[in-house]
């Protein structure tokens, strides 16, 4: 009998580090519920394994959360602030997956824990497997992209004054590449 794991393409066990030069950790939230305000974070770690059963792979991840960029200063001292992030109290963001379902062959969800402003709750990232490949050096690289929605009020960001203007959803996408470890 075939299964769907047996179906990905050029599918690689294995360890993997995240390169962080080659991928994105991006968000956005609405702004007065007529905009969207994108920001991403440039400093973040992580591995990914990839188990000879896909379905028992693992990725755990940081994010540093004083590398939060919305591409305006003003905004970015105030994401950093107890408002939003508090930074000098939570300085990581990190996520720990606990599961992964297949749907297709190419589209999975990766259940985890999300650790966010000293809270930590479960979230869903759809994930999309992009591929594995050779880096111009020689060495395994594979591709992922993945998103979710969180509410940030789960995770006790209020927003102060500035949180009525500020939608509670927030949606989260990920482009990740790595490198296989030696």
């Amino acid at each position: 009998m075939t299964t769907q794991t047996e179906t990905i393409d050029g599918y690689v066990a294995g360890t993997w580090t995240i390169d962080a030069v080659h991928s994105d950790v991006s968000f956005y939230v609405r702004h007065l519920g007529v905009s969207k305000v994108r920001g991403h974070f440039a400093t973040f770690e992580g591995t990914i394994v990839t188990a000879e059963n896909p379905l028992e792979s693992t990725v755990n991840a940081v994010i540093k959360t004083t590398s939060v960029s919305t591409n305006n200063e003003m905004r970015d001292n105030h994401v950093r602030g107890e408002d939003f992030l508090d930074v000098e109290k939570f300085p990581e963001l990190t996520f720990s997956s606990t599961g992964i379902r297949q749907k297709t062959a190419e589209l999975f969800e990766v259940d985890g824990d999300l650790t966010l402003h000293g809270v930590t709750k479960p979230v869903t990232l759809q994930l999309e497997l992009n591929g594995f490949g050779t880096h111009y050096e020689g060495h395994p690289i594979a591709g992922f992209s993945a998103a979710t929605e969180i509410s940030r009020s789960d995770f006790g960001v209020t927003g102060g004054a500035a949180g009525a203007a500020v939608s509670d959803k927030i949606k989260i996408a990920l482009e990740i590449e790595a490198a296989q470890s030696a």
